[in-house]
């Protein structure tokens, strides 16, 4: 008996150790998978979605909308997927393999000898694909469909015969030279982008770029008739020569191929494409032009043939005008070369210039800019155009090595000399917004250097645009982050402006411009109220309500910012306003009426409503229409999703904020069938289609079914979890040393034992609970804490939530992280003896301050900290060029004061001048290509370590920004941090980076991961 008691003991334990599930490791984060593109056909029956790994291949999914999903093919390394207009096609690119374009890199190929991307057309429901090689990029009608244009790689050229190898006394000496302006060596600004704006975006390549305006105010104009559109042979020399582009019929088949094609765009309903060529080596004769394909009739119209550079063209809604700008005139050597508008409509021979320098209603000194992007009003009565003063050629008689080298700061200067470096292009490619009124050939300027940024109103037809500008008001920036504002009335008919209101320190967007353009709204930051502007005077119209539509939890030295705006009413009857929970109706008509649109629901459950868009292009909401509402859940932490109907007849919220999941991102063709992503801590964010949206009956509210019954899944991503120790996620709430309630996040391992002592880690980073419910993949992260890897090889998380005051943000952090800490103590399964911490930028700065506050942590590590306030108040952000003043004044830092009116405030808050009371080993991560938290705070807080004799090591990533970028480092950092708590807080061997350092003649030979 006692013999077969052994061997079940024995095949038990067996079982056990097999069954036993690993902790994760470095090698698993490369395959491990996220739902990258996802879309859905306008008739709701076909989803196409990628399956992407962090490095390697990912695989692009074409199924049937339905539960059984008939129909479903996968395409290795597929992406950039679109669904035509009728539903019957996807297209999309190939990529090459990762192992051979990584091959290709390891030889140092040249970019035309990289392997390149195939273009795929598969039909929904069917089973052939019809592929196509070496495709740059492909379009297809934003609107309309049957067809699709792709556009070839150039063709390899025939080899040359070998050359002689060159005389070696003619090699190149010091080929690495460069000249480094001062603030250059941070700021490395990239030569000006000349490309074409491209205005459809569908089927773009992710390697082309898109070059467009980051202004406000960007839109082009026109003047009045004047040269035909044909021109001699351009005067400078050719650009690259275009390419094959193919126009395929998806509908039959058929192609029809048009050579050296350097620029191409569809209208929006697919009746037209255009078409710009260049020159051809084969025909000497051959010009540079620009051609109409009617896709009706398959017939080509040249509208304008020689030039220089084209550029910018844009279609009106229906097709029928065209416009761009073009520069056809300049010589080679001209120091000076001026860009015109040009327009074309259906019946034209050519397209005619009908704007320029000289143009009646151009300002003096003013010129078309190359870099304002052309467009149409809705009507298409109305063409805006951007134009820039003219800029005095160079001096050619100046000699560059004769001349000084320097930066002039002025202490009037709107911007610090480093913000105008950091944004010399912007600034270099500036423009304002004038318009062109197509029936009356007249031009107005409506935007300006005194008034930079143009809302336009009713979709370009307004009688009102809405001018914002804080010119004269800039300099106060640098130490309060925001500027003043004046807001301005412009008439469209005259370019006159009216002065609406002055010095407004709040927000005002295009969200909050009515549609029609009658009312002009703000929200005033010291005032907490919305404000609206009607042509006869300005009115509050909040004021009646008495819950905050300002930010509760705001907890910065500034006047609170707003929830936001929800959107119009059509004919701009009424404004829909956010409060934290809750949704405001606010009418706009006589006294203004007020109705709390989710009927009070969210403030009373605490639940947060905001409306979930499905129709990227709707304009407004009308009062007879259901939307869909997204819910979160305050308390729970629980993401859901609410179906409203404006006129409050009905207001459902589903029981999937019930259910322990958080949302990503909702994609919608019709309403009431979507996709999204539904994940929590255990389960990857995988795809999910509900379909349809349960109908109810107005009339009895209680037979709504619930939206889990219609809830198809779609995905399976990472089945390899099963395998490994993953983890819990759960709420923790205890009270904070000033008293108050708090909370945060407490992982666990999967396999937890409430009898066994854990080594803990808290991350932090201000407040992070909502995010409950937030998947963790094992990732190389850019610099905060692996929670999930951490947790699956035995290590507590505790992610506590910290609230701030005004002057004291050291204290706060240890009020909350401290009590926190010691709070999971209590509960007896935390060895107090093996705590650690970890945090990155901000929170990085309080790691360093709470080792100077407590002797509670073991291992400490700390990215990008701030060591002294008071060097660091007067530095620069060397990403944007900006002061840090605002900072500590205002934002994070939350000092809120200057550095002279409470210099105590800013030694309290600075670990560097606490560090002889610091007993826990630290690393800090200091990048030197660091854009936010300046390099030298990192140096400071080592050396004084150092000289204190303290434990302290600095990683800096060479060339690596505040956050790493490049996953190589990514990669090292998790191994350095792993080595670093296990030794410190599991009593493992130290690395020999750890013990011994890399020395810098070993950097890049030794690495000191190894023990």
């Amino acid at each position: 008996m006692r013999y077969y008691s052994i061997i079940f003991f024995s095949l038990f334990t067996f079982h056990v150790s097999l069954a036993q599930k690993k902790p994760l490791d470095h090698t698993v984060y490369d395959s491990w998978q996220s739902i990258g593109e996802r879309m859905i056909s306008n008739d709701g029956k076909w989803v196409v979605y990628t399956i992407n790994v962090q490095e390697g291949d990912n695989e692009l999914v074409i199924q049937s909308a339905t539960a059984d999903a008939r129909y479903k093919k996968l395409f290795p390394r597929g992406y950039n997927a679109v669904i035509s207009e009728d539903s019957r096609f996807a297209i999309f690119k190939i990529k090459p393999s990762y192992k051979d374009i990584r091959e290709a890199r390891i030889k140092k190929k040249k970019p035309d000898e990289m392997p390149k991307d195939s273009l795929a057309v598969v039909e929904l429901g069917k089973d052939s694909v019809y592929k196509v090689y070496k495709v740059k990029n492909f379009k297809i009608p934003e609107k309309g469909f049957g067809w699709v244009a792709y556009h070839l790689e150039k063709k390899p050229e025939p080899e040359k015969p070998k050359q002689p190898a060159a005389d070696g006394n003619k090699k190149i000496i010091d080929s690495l030279k460069r000249t480094i302006d001062s603030l250059l060596v941070i700021v490395n600004l990239p030569p000006a982008k000349m490309g074409k704006k491209t205005k459809i975006g569908e089927g773009k390549d992710d390697n082309e770029e898109m070059v467009t305006d980051s202004y406000d105010s960007y839109d082009p104009l026109l003047n009045s008739y004047e040269l035909d559109a044909e021109g001699d042979d351009p005067a400078t020399p050719a650009g690259p020569e275009g390419t094959d582009l193919v126009l395929r019929n998806l509908l039959t088949g058929e192609e029809k191929v048009f050579p050296v094609v350097s620029e191409y765009y569809f209208d929006k309903y697919g009746k037209k494409l255009l078409l710009e060529t260049t020159r051809s080596a084969k025909d000497s004769l051959s010009q540079v032009s620009v051609v109409l394909v009617d896709l009706g009739n398959m017939q080509k119209k040249t509208i304008i043939t020689g030039g220089n550079d084209l550029k910018n063209y844009s279609f009106s809604e229906d097709g029928s005008q065209l416009a761009f700008v073009a520069e056809r005139n300049a010589k080679p050597k001209d120091l000076q070369k001026f860009y015109k508008l040009w327009y074309y409509k259906d019946g034209m021979d050519t397209a005619s210039m009908i704007a320029d320098k000289n143009s009646v209603g151009m300002k003096i000194g003013m010129t078309v800019s190359e870099f304002g992007a052309t467009s149409f009003s809705k009507s298409g009565k109305r063409l805006f155009f951007g134009t820039a003063p003219i800029q005095a050629p160079r001096d050619t008689t100046l000699v560059e090595f004769e001349n000084a080298k320097l930066d002039i700061w002025h202490y009037k200067d709107d911007y610090l000399q480093t913000v105008q470096l950091s944004r010399l292009q912007r600034d270099l490619q500036e423009n304002f917004l004038a318009v062109y009124d197509i029936n009356e050939h007249t031009i107005k300027q409506l935007g300006s250097k005194e008034l930079p940024t143009v809302y336009q109103t009713n979709e370009g037809d307004g009688e009102t645009f809405v001018g914002v500008t804080d010119f004269g008001k800039r300099i106060e920036s640098q130490w309060k982050g925001t500027t003043l504002k004046d807001i301005y009335a412009i008439n469209v008919a005259d370019g006159s402006k009216k002065l609406v209101t002055k010095d407004l320190h709040g927000i005002i967007t295009p969200q909050y411009v009515s549609p029609t353009g009658k009312y002009i709204m703000w929200y005033d930051r010291k005032a907490k109220n919305y404000f609206v502007y009607d042509n006869k005077g300005i009115r509050n119209i909040t004021s009646k309500i008495k819950v905050p539509l300002w930010n509760e939890e705001y907890d910065s030295p500034d006047y609170p910012p707003p929830y936001g705006v929800m959107g119009w009413e059509k004919d701009d009857a009424a404004i829909y306003i956010y409060d934290r929970f809750d949704i405001w109706k606010i009418g706009m008509g006589g006294a203004g009426s007020l109705t709390n649109l989710t009927m009070g629901n969210g403030r009373k459950s605490k639940r947060r409503y905001r409306y979930q868009v499905t129709d990227p292009e709707k304009r407004f909401f009308v009062s007879d229409e259901n939307v869909l509402l997204r819910s979160f859940n305050e308390s729970t932490k629980s993401g859901g999703l609410a179906d409203i109907r404006m006129d409050q007849t009905f207001f459902k919220d589903y029981t999937l904020s019930e259910i322990n999941y958080s949302f990503g991102q909702l994609t919608s063709k019709r309403y009431r069938t979507f996709l999204y992503t539904k994940e929590n801590f255990k389960e990857s964010p995988d795809l999910y289609l509900c379909d349809p949206l349960p109908t109810y009956d107005i009339s009895d509210p209680t037979k709504i079914q619930s939206i889990r019954a219609n809830e198809i899944k779609l995905s399976s991503i990472n089945p390899q979890q099963k395998n490994y120790n993953w983890g819990t996620a759960e709420l923790f709430k205890w009270k904070a040393y000033n008293g108050k309630a708090t909370e945060g996040i407490v992982y666990k391992p999967e396999d937890f034992d409430p009898k066994k002592k854990y080594p803990l880690i808290c991350y932090f980073y201000e407040t992070l609970s909502d995010g409950l419910y937030t998947y963790h993949p094992p990732s190389p992260t850019p610099s905060r804490l692996n929670i999930s890897f951490f947790v699956s090889r035995g290590y507590v998380v505790l992610v506590p939530d910290i609230h701030y005051g005004t002057g004291h943000p050291a204290r706060d952090a240890y009020n909350h992280i401290v009590s926190g800490a010691r709070a999971l103590v209590k509960k007896g399964f935390i060895d107090s003896t093996r705590m650690g911490l970890q945090g990155q930028s901000w929170g990085g700065i309080q790691v360093a301050q709470v080792i100077t506050m407590t002797k509670l942590f073991k291992a400490a590590w700390a990215g990008a900290p701030v060591a002294n306030m008071t060097s660091a108040y007067g530095g620069i952000r060397w990403e944007s060029g900006v002061n840090r003043q605002f900072q500590y004044e205002k934002t994070q830092s939350r000092i809120g004061a200057t550095l002279w009116e409470k210099p105590n405030l800013y030694i309290e808050n600075s670990p560097l001048f606490h560090l002889p009371k610091v007993t826990t080993p630290l690393v800090i991560m200091a990048n030197d290509a660091d854009g936010a938290v300046p390099w030298y705070q990192g140096i400071e807080l080592f050396t004084a370590m150092r000289r204190l004799n303290k434990k302290v090591w600095m990683l800096t990533y060479n060339g690596e920004a505040h956050n790493l970028v490049e996953r190589r480092n990514r990669k090292d950092i998790q191994l350095r941090q792993q080595q670093f708590f296990d030794w410190l807080l599991k009593g493992d061997i130290p690395a020999k980076w750890i013990t011994e350092g890399v020395p810098a003649v070993k950097k890049g030979k030794e690495w000191g991961l190894d023990y």
